[in-house]
């Protein structure tokens, strides 16, 4: 079986848990997702499944309409690899659903983070900015000095600046599954996983031990 599965991210809401505490919950769609190629050792040199989320509308134009069913392939909006063993009990056309997760379980959410346009340096790295007294009004939010001496004399690769911030791939690791709804493919994580509602997010078994 597979370690993870596509889905699409929901929202945000809260539950009420034991003493009337509340913990934060995210809503994902995780599901179905249908296999739609296995990769072998003997034949791609490593051991992997293809799985294919969302699938896309069918052109209503009678030409395009017709030249899909010729082929006879349903078309997916999202397409992953996810590594298998090297004895994987999975073949091609299998649906995969939520029920791969159960309450208690920790998973690995990744997914890309929301774009914030061009920032600076005091909002993209939290940067406390210059000295606000002596007359110095217009270095409130300024980045410093970003230059070198004159060994090496150059401004470094890599230097935190202002920049484009947000839409990066992020993954989020050891949250714990909550609650599943395989009737609705539904999975509630507790905490936040990144990205925008109705953003593709990969949910994968953990890799790291909680602690």
């Amino acid at each position: 079986m597979t370690i993870g599965i596509l889905g699409k991210k929901l929202g945000m809401t809260q539950v009420f848990g034991k003493g009337g505490k509340t913990e934060a919950i995210t809503a994902i769609e995780a599901g179905p997702c249908t296999v739609m190629q296995i990769k072998t050792v003997e034949k791609d040199g490593y051991s992997a499944a293809q799985l294919g989320f969302m699938e896309k509308k069918q052109a209503k134009t009678g030409g395009k309409k017709g030249k899909a069913k010729e082929k006879g392939s349903v078309k997916f909006k999202y397409r992953r690899e996810f590594r298998l063993d090297n004895s994987p009990d999975i073949e091609a056309g299998q649906k995969i659903d939520v029920s791969l997760f159960k309450a208690g379980d920790i998973i690995d959410v990744c997914g890309i983070s929301k774009g914030k346009g061009f920032a600076g340096g005091v909002k993209r790295y939290h940067f406390k900015g210059g000295p606000k007294t002596h007359g110095q009004s217009d270095r409130w939010r300024a980045p410093g000095s970003v230059g070198s001496n004159t060994s090496p004399g150059r401004v470094l690769k890599g230097l935190r600046m202002a920049g484009h911030m947000g839409d990066d791939r992020v993954t989020v690791s050891n949250l714990e599954v909550y609650e599943t709804d395989p009737a609705r493919n539904l999975l509630l994580v507790k905490g936040a996983v990144p990205g925008m509602t109705n953003g593709l997010v990969i949910i994968q078994k953990s890799k790291r031990e909680k602690k």
